[in-house]
């Protein structure tokens, strides 16, 4: 019976994995394929002749692509260490430490996840303006600098199921709070941590409403310049295709580096 059920799996997965992969294929084609040829043949022929003068005019001409990869790289890092030790710490405060209203403040935090993104739009947007950090670096990541309300949920389950006597061992060892986060709590974290990091990389690196709304083309992310290839008057299907694979390289070799790691991580948080 199990054989038999084989028969169906493998082609549902092989089906799902070609629905998967098809747009990143088109636009890999598209991004190949000249201007002219594009819009005579259409999105699905082969290019032909094939051609790298869209990746060339979008990386350092139309677009500067490449300073834009650079400046995201450097938001998306900055945000993912923000994030992590801040929201390591509010979870660890939450999950082993034992003050007045900590049931109520982690129910507040709690509450932010049902506020709908956009809602915070105008009111961050008037208070970095109103602080002279429109269309700067910092107008971009002060608003989501501090600690993650997402991360510090993840992070308080895992902390809670680490076992109280292994962190009074420690104590009794004579290590204080910051030493038995960073030196116990941490190394058993790593899973946790990674996943973590991994999310905030990644959606980081797509936002896209708010580096437009307050940075614009003074401090455009790769999302941002990518978009900036479509104008009202002009719709260049083959460098808006080049930009969004340009985009996507970063981060499937970051994916590529920290696969092995990451698989490490999780078998010795599973206790392999």
């Amino acid at each position: 019976m199990r054989r038999r059920s084989w028969w169906i799996v493998y082609p549902l997965l092989g089906l799902a994995a070609v629905l998967t992969l098809a747009p990143f294929a088109l636009a890999i084609l598209g991004a190949s394929t000249s201007p002219a040829a594009f819009a005579a043949r259409g999105p699905f022929a082969l290019p032909d002749p094939w051609t790298l003068e869209n990746y060339a005019e979008v990386s350092g001409g139309r677009a500067d692509l490449a300073g834009a990869v650079a400046r995201t790289a450097l938001v998306a890092l900055f945000l993912t260490a923000t994030q992590l030790l801040t929201s390591v710490m509010a979870a660890y405060a939450f999950a082993k430490l034992r003050f007045p209203g900590r049931r109520a403040l982690f129910a507040g935090f709690l509450a932010t996840l049902l506020v709908p993104p956009i809602l915070t739009v105008i009111p961050l947007y008037l208070m970095m303006t109103a602080a002279g950090l429109r269309g700067t670096f910092w107008g971009i990541v002060l608003p989501f600098a501090l600690a993650s309300p997402f991360a510090i949920f993840l992070l308080r389950e895992h902390f809670r199921s680490l076992p109280d006597a292994l962190l009074d061992a420690a104590r009794m060892d004579g290590l204080g709070p910051i030493a038995v986060l960073w030196r116990i709590v941490l190394p058993l974290s790593r899973p946790a941590l990674a996943a973590i990091a991994l999310v905030t990389v990644v959606s980081q690196w797509n936002s896209f409403l708010w580096p437009r709304l307050i940075a614009g083309q003074a401090y455009p992310l790769v999302t941002v310049s990518v978009a900036s290839l479509q104008t009202q008057h002009r719709s260049n299907w083959t460098l808006v295709l080049a930009g969004g694979t340009i985009a996507l390289v970063p981060l499937l070799a970051a994916a590529w580096l920290a696969h092995s790691r990451f698989s490490r991580a999780l078998a010795i948080g599973a206790g392999r």
